[in-house]
């Protein structure tokens, strides 16, 4: 609440003004997202990395992706923690600014499919409101809930990405980023998602 006061008085940034007026129409597309947090305290700790990809007519696109190294060289700084991942990763780096920018303009109004996304979800609305920015409007889609859904589990177990992906027999990588996760939860979402009747 006092952050929307705070920012009330202060003009959107053109970005956030070209995405709210996105909501006009309902998308189609389906944005599968990951990131690597430091922990999943919104307000305490940062995203680290981003990785996503569109799904649209129940095809994942793999040309349709978006992935970037946060620097959050201040949070390393004011935790002593190394930033060697940082330096030595391939990955395309930007601020934690012009990152949130740049999601925010690839996701638009797209539906936000995740594995506990309503955590990935609060991280960016916290980084949002750094920029004066207002929260989410994307709906958003857990593949989590949709497994327990399907099976009708109603205990309040969550299941792991792996055991997920052990359960619908996606193939395991040697490789752990937010950008791997991101594709693997799309296969599941795939899978869920046509098992589940859903359009």
């Amino acid at each position: 609440m006092l952050d929307w006061l705070k920012n009330s008085n202060k003009e959107s940034p053109e970005f956030w003004k070209t995405y709210l007026s996105k909501f006009d129409k309902k998308s189609k597309r389906f944005v599968v997202l990951s990131t690597e947090k430091s922990g999943t305290n919104p307000i305490k700790d940062v995203i680290l990395t981003i990785g996503a990809f569109a799904v649209i007519n129940n095809s994942l696109n793999i040309g349709d992706s978006f992935e970037t190294v946060l620097l959050q060289y201040k949070y390393f700084h004011d935790n002593e923690l190394s930033n060697e991942f940082i330096v030595k990763s391939k990955m395309k780096k930007l601020g934690e600014p012009d990152a949130i920018k740049a999601l925010i303009e690839f996701i638009e109004n797209s539906f936000l499919v995740g594995h506990h996304i309503d955590i990935e979800v609060e991280m960016i609305n916290v980084a949002l409101g750094k920029l004066g920015c207002g929260r989410l409007k994307n709906e958003a889609l857990d593949i989590d809930i949709m497994h327990r859904k399907l099976h009708d589990i109603t205990i309040s177990k969550k299941f792991s990405l792996e055991e997920l992906c052990n359960i619908y027999k996606i193939p395991k990588s040697e490789l752990n980023s937010s950008t791997e996760d991101a594709y693997k939860i799309a296969l599941l979402f795939l899978k869920l998602k046509s098992k589940l009747g859903l359009n």
